[in-house]
């Protein structure tokens, strides 16, 4: 029978529906037989049948209804609801019963447990708050959580339940928009009311003032058989099982060519079949066929059968042993011990730990060893044939913990730790014999432990959890709002669990799994690249559903189970085992009628919407639990789409909702798994016979924030990826109660708009409502040269105007903190007294101490004048004193030179009753060179200059762009769709509606095409390709070509150089290593790196590289022992530098070093390694290198040793002047003197020759053209007869190498030249070093 046969005789059958003279049971299902609407159409024309949908935009409206219910923040507030409506009761019922060892009639019962409204309790009364309030007095917005309850007082049974009895156990914070929250269900002027934003999407937490999100984690799924090789390259079947109770991985690999299996509980590997015959299959023919009968099967079975074998194990009980004697020994596993036999212990082992999802009733282990069967099955056909090795990136393998999920675990720990805080008190109050009043365990519930705990875990983002050694970080961050999108795209974030610092490609590169689930282009730079990665727009994540329906409609529909079948019928041909969660469920003989029947009852609405199935080789998997992406589909008959314009129109008319179209079968979810054995069609006009499911709009394969680029699918994808990473930085409205938030950091746009050229995503998320960037009229040409590098030329009369001004909005707060001692911060009004500089900080401040709004602050100037008291410990008098308090003002820390402006104050208190101050300060600001703006497609630049609109350019209409782009932005970043934005927004502006740009819409009329935005200039008398005809505004000239010039939306991005911009030449210092600072917060030096140092090696800049490496950073004088090179240190008293091994200073000297490198030394010998330092002076070389010959300078170094010794002329002036330069240069600590007659005169006239004396110590040639002498001086000055203290000394006398006369005669002295000075007018003093004493 053809296609057309059928299709009559179903339209017959149809038609005798109708008249009432068919059971409508008897009608096949291929076609939907609803009669909302597909009556009118089965009952008419034919050819109607194969009729799709005739407009588009029809079928976009299923868009806006998808989102009322899922997607976007949807799954983070039904895990929430999840958790608070179902979850937490099935905690608490596992959990219900404390009880205690001392006294066996003793017990605690939890009956019922429920939240209640969000309230605060203040002065002892519960009042209800909004989230408002808590954002503006930084408390946390949470409900109380209360338990009924049943324990034993003594003899009776009390009982506490209901309002006003049950007991409060601790308080739960709220997500926003769930349930229990005062914004669920609210209309917009109710939102408004409540000091709320509309577009607010919810599904964050307000701890502590703080909004946090809990980021979505990725990980691998649990309970599901995943087959991989290890490092070595052997094929591995691992398991990571978890149920509530407990966690386990167990892994099956095969290595040697036998197969064993590992787990953490045994300290060895287990032969695979001595295990199976553990749980019970003792002979090798049932392991046989429990595996497999196939001879390749049974070949790489056979070396395990021997080995098992060779082990001596037959039966179970010796196999038991054989495991028993392989258990680890762990914590108190040896009390057990004594308590257990080694075969008893296994057993529990196996029934218990190993493959722990798999429930064990009464130690039947008929499942679990199917399980492990199915489980070496699978790696033996992937030793076999390696396609069967699973890809660990494909996203059906991947389950996403979302916040429900996740707190119900700390919950559950908490919860856990309560009741053993209570047992703990129990035990101790029972076993006291001698109790004054009854126990009563009610009194002893503390309500803190959960609430600390879980507000602890949201505020710091850490997730411990001991019982399955649970360490997370950054499991929360604080809610970016920085923009509107910003905080939309930071609710879709996924954050995988795969280490960011491993360059490996598979996790990070986009899997085809991955279509219309997650976001292709939305994932940032670097290192995380990949890893966190964006919902799509319609991705929904399920979350878990009961098991106990599903498998019971299973068993009706024909799923046998495993108990009643034989090995040999496990793997017939026909058959497939059939899996619910990973668990083996049964077995089904024809699995595709299975599959079918199972898929048209979720349709009808049997079943779980997100209940999915499908058959993989000779298994079929059914899916219930949560964590799975899904996302909704139009289903097919034949490739014709069951939606029909009927069903549109009811959409419209609001009849009908998204769930409508759920339960009447005509869209359902596919999860990842189900999609990838569909055949899915992207547009009506692709849908042929084999077609089962039609996308509702193509575009929902991008995420929130990639879905406001216009024309994406024509720029290349890198661009598309920078555009998500910047349009979450871009300056715009925050939300519509922007103005009463009191945020740390704001960045507020004055005039945005809304882009010309938008997007579907655009006004489906909000976003036209609260734009960040504003409609730029752009001309893209080459302009004075300051446009290179994708630099912006900036039109100074469009910044007058208001383009691209902003407003920064930074907070000041103070907490006045209460003390033990009764005593308290306080804030006083400035006192009268203070002139100067601290006056002119105190000049903005009120009567009571605060900063007044509306007045203009400068950098420094103090906005809350707190004063702390003095004495936080002991007690004081109550009588407040000034001398008990000191000041601690809060300052005002804003750019320099720059004047900002006070915009609000607040004062209220927190939860602790502390008051807090806040106090808002704004600054606007205006464009300026260096500021960084962007388009909707990743192409970033500063502004470059800013001209005057006289020396613009302009068109025959006399308009002038607002800012100039260098097209050599164009060819190389491939932003094609740039270039289709600029003529769709100039065909806006003149046609006077808004264009779309949405992605892959062409074909289905959601994005304007090329044809018709040209046409539209055409017909407005421009030109087709957007260009115009410009006169140049500096020589009054026509442009030689013709300008590509019309409107694109640009964002102001938060970098600005008023932020960045930051010099110093001297400042702070680090204590430690005396280094500059770090940071343009802490007024930091530049920091001159390795690449930096590299460079100026390169190019030879040795004194340079000094100058910044050491002289300018952290120069130090250290004294060295040129004998043991250890360092040595200065005596003040001595006037000289010490040795550390002998105390003396006859061989010490003196260098420069970085102060970091005598940190470094000191820091080494404090770990018994001892660094020496060999020094030398850096002019020696060998002799033959000498400038001057060596018997030259040796003969110049005789003449002035006997001018030393014999004339001294150190106390008399006589020297031998021919070996002098007449010019030559004397210097000492104190005086600089050029000419020999100068020098010679100034001696003669300063000392008494008769008794003073200078001694020759030692002389020798020190370098290339220079001698050195060491002497000692004594003796009386002419002037006022005054005595020398005995000092030491050296010279040098450098040689001129062109005359060989002597060019510079220095002294340096052993003692200063203040120790000179004064030990020679205040002789009896002892000021200094002692004397020098006689050469011997």
């Amino acid at each position: 029978m053809g296609v057309q046969d059928a299709k009559q005789q179903q339209l017959q059958q149809q038609k005798h529906k109708l008249a009432g003279l068919l059971d409508p049971m008897d009608v096949e299902t291929s076609l939907p037989l609803d009669a909302d609407g597909v009556a009118e159409l089965l009952s008419g024309d034919p050819s109607l049948l194969t009729a799709p949908i005739k407009t588009v935009q029809d079928k976009f409206k299923l868009l806006p209804a998808f989102l009322k219910i899922r997607g976007l923040v949807k799954q983070h507030i039904d895990s929430f609801n999840y958790l608070i409506n179902h979850d937490i009761k099935k905690i608490v019922k596992a959990n219900e019963r404390v009880t205690c060892d001392t006294d066996p009639n003793f017990y605690l019962k939890y009956t019922n447990i429920h939240i209640g409204p969000p309230c605060l309790e203040e002065e002892y009364r519960q009042e209800e708050i909004t989230p408002q309030q808590c954002r503006l007095r930084d408390i946390t917005y949470a409900a109380p959580i209360y338990v009924d309850i049943e324990y034993t007082r003594g003899r009776e049974i009390v009982t506490r339940k209901g309002p006003g009895q049950a007991v409060r156990i601790g308080r739960m914070p709220l997500m926003l928009r769930c349930d229990r929250c005062l914004l669920h269900n609210k209309s917009e002027p109710e939102l408004y009311k409540l000091g709320e934003c509309p577009l607010d999407p919810g599904g964050y937490f307000i701890v502590r003032g703080t909004e946090k999100v809990i980021l979505i984690q990725e990980q691998l799924s649990k309970n599901r058989i995943i087959i991989d090789t290890d490092q070595h390259g052997e094929v591995v079947a691992s398991v990571t099982s978890s149920t509530h109770e407990r966690k386990s991985k167990t892994n099956i690999a095969a290595k040697n060519g036998r197969i064993y299996l590992k787990h953490n509980a045994f300290a060895d590997d287990l032969n695979i079949i001595a295990v199976l015959k553990a749980m019970g299959a003792e002979s090798d023919q049932e392991v046989v066929d429990l595996i497999g009968p196939d001879e390749a099967l049974a070949s790489l079975l056979m070396p395990s059968l021997q080995e098992c074998k060779a082990l001596g194990v037959f039966s179970q009980l010796q196999a038991l042993e054989y495991l028993g004697g392989k258990l680890t020994q762990r914590g108190n596993r040896a009390f057990e011990r004594r308590r257990k036999s080694k075969v008893d212990e296994a057993r529990d082992v196996l029934a218990h730990v190993v493959l722990c999802h798999v429930p064990v009733v009464r130690y039947n282990f008929a499942a679990k060893v199917l399980y492990a069967a199915v489980m070496v099955r699978r790696l033996m056909y992937a030793q076999l044939d390696p396609s069967f090795i699973d890809d660990r990136d494909y996203y059906g393998n991947k389950r996403l913990e979302l916040a429900g999920g996740l707190m119900s675990l700390l919950f559950e720990d908490l919860f856990k730790r309560l009741n053993g805080e209570l047992k703990r008190q129990a035990d101790a109050s029972l076993a006291k014999a001698n109790r004054a009043s009854q126990f009563d365990i009610a009194k002893c519930i503390r309500a803190d432990t959960i609430t600390y705990g879980l507000e602890s875990a949201i505020s710091s983002g850490n997730w411990n959890i001991k019982r399955f050694r649970m360490d997370r970080k950054g499991v929360t961050q604080v809610l970016s709002r920085l923009s509107f999108i910003a905080a939309l795209g930071m609710m879709t974030r996924m954050s995988s669990q795969f280490e960011k610092t491993r360059k490996v490609s598979g996790p990070r590169a986009l899997h085809p799994s991955q279509w219309g689930m997650v976001c292709p282009a939305d994932t940032p730079e670097g290192e995380s690249c990949g890893l966190v990665k964006n919902l799509a727009l319609m991705t929904h994540v399920t979350t878990d559903e009961e098991e106990g329906p599903v498998a019971r409609l299973a068993f009706l529909l024909g799923v046998e189970p495993v108990g009643l079948l034989s090995g040999a019928e496990l793997h017939s041909k026909s058959a497939a085992l059939v899996f619910l969660n990973g668990s083996i469920l049964g077995l089904h003989r024809r699995p595709k009628k299975f599959v079918r029947a199972m898929r048209d009852l979720r349709r009808a609405g049997h079943m779980g919407a997100f209940v999915h199935l499908h058959l993989a080789g000779d298994a079929c998997h059914i899916s219930c639990d949560g964590g799975r992406v899904c996302r909704p589909l139009i289903i097919c008959d034949r490739g014709v789409p069951r939606v029909t314009n009927a069903h549109i129109g009811k959409l419209k008319a609001g009849e009908w909702g998204f769930e409508d179209f759920l339960k009447r079968g005509l869209i359902e979810y596919l999860d990842v798994n189900e999609e990838s054995v569909a055949l899915i069609a992207m547009y009506e006009s692709q849908c042929h016979a084999g077609i089962s499911h039609l996308e509702i709009e193509p575009f929902t394969i991008m995420g929130v924030v990639s879905g406001l680029i216009p024309f994406p699918h024509h720029n290349q994808s890198p661009r598309n990826t920078y555009q998500c990473a910047m349009g979450k930085q871009a300056m715009g409205n925050v939300a519509f109660n922007q103005g009463s938030r009191l945020d740390t950091l704001l960045y507020l746009l004055v005039y945005p708009q809304r882009p010309l050229l938008t997007t579907r995503t655009i006004e489906l998320v909000g976003f036209d409502r609260l734009g960040a960037g504003q409609n730029a009229t752009v001309a893209v040409m080459s302009f004075t040269g300051y446009d290179i590098e994708d630099a912006i030329v900036m039109n100074r009369a469009s910044l007058d105007r208001g383009f691209g001004r902003c407003i920064v909005i930074k907070k000041s707060q103070a907490v006045l903190r209460k003390y033990a001692n009764r005593t308290q911060d306080r804030v006083v009004a400035p006192a009268p007294g203070p002139t100067g500089r601290m006056a002119d900080k105190l000049k903005g401040l009120d009567g009571d101490g605060l900063v007044a709004p509306g007045t203009i602050l400068n950098s420094g100037d103090v906005t809350i004048n707190m004063q702390r008291p003095l004495n936080t410990r002991d007690q004081v008098s109550l009588v407040s004193k000034e001398s008990n308090y000191r000041p601690c003002p809060v300052s005002w820390k804003g750019p320099l030179h720059e004047k900002c402006i006070v915009d609000k104050v607040q004062v209220t208190t927190n939860e602790e009753q502390q008051t807090v101050i806040k106090v808002m300060v704004r600054h606007t600001r205006r464009p300026e060179l260096g500021d960084k703006f962007s388009s909707r497609h990743g192409q970033k630049g500063v502004v470059g200059n800013i001209v005057r609109q006289e020396d613009f350019p302009f068109t025959e209409r006399g308009l002038c762009p607002d800012l100039i782009m260098n097209p050599h932005g164009f060819p190389s970043r491939m932003t094609v769709g740039k270039m289709i934005e600029l003529l769709g927004s100039k065909a806006g502006v003149l046609s006077g509606r808004f264009h779309y740009g949405t992605a892959f819409g062409e074909p289905s009329g959601l994005a304007d095409t090329v044809e018709a935005m040209s046409n539209v200039l055409v017909d407005k008398g421009f030109s087709y390709c957007g260009k115009d005809f410009l006169t140049s505004g500096i020589t009054g000239e026509p442009l030689e070509a013709y300008i590509f010039m019309g409107p694109v939306y640009y964002q102001k991005l938060k970098h600005m150089v008023l932020d960045k911009m930051h010099a110093r030449a001297k400042g702070p210092r680090v204590v430690l290593t005396r280094q500059p600072t770090e940071g343009r917060s802490r007024d930091g030096g530049l920091r001159l790196g390795e690449m930096e140092r590299d460079c100026l090696i390169a190019y030879g800049a040795s004194m340079l590289l000094l100058e910044r490496l050491m002289i300018s950073s952290d120069e130090f004088t250290v004294h060295v022992d040129t004998k043991s090179g250890l360092l040595g240190w200065w005596d003040g008293n001595r006037g000289c530098a010490v040795s550390p091994v002998d105390r003396s200073s006859e061989h010490m000297a003196s260098i420069k070093i970085p102060y970091a490198c005598k940190l470094l030394f000191q820091e080494l010998q404090s770990m018994n390694i001892v660094p020496r330092l060999k020094l030398a002076d850096i002019w020696l070389q060998p002799a033959a290198a000498l400038a001057l010959p060596q018997q030259e300078l040796e003969e110049i170094r005789q003449a002035i040793e006997k001018d030393f010794s014999e004339g001294q002329y150190y106390v008399t002036g006589n020297l031998t002047s021919s070996l002098y330069d007449p010019d030559c240069t004397f210097k000492d600590p104190t005086t600089n003197v050029k000419g020999v007659k100068k020098y010679t005169t100034a001696v003669a006239a300063l000392f008494v020759p008769t008794v003073s004396r200078a001694d020759l110590i030692s002389s020798n040639v020190a370098g290339p053209n220079s001698i050195a002498l060491r002497w000692r001086l004594e003796g009386k000055l002419k002037i006022g007869d005054l005595p020398i203290k005995p000092y030491t000394g050296s010279t040098l006398y450098t040689v001129d190498e062109a005359s060989g006369l002597i060019s510079r005669h220095e002294e340096e002295w052993d003692i200063t030249a203040v120790d000179a000075f004064v030990s020679t007018l205040f002789p009896g003093l002892n000021y200094g070093a002692p004397p020098a004493p006689p050469v011997k």
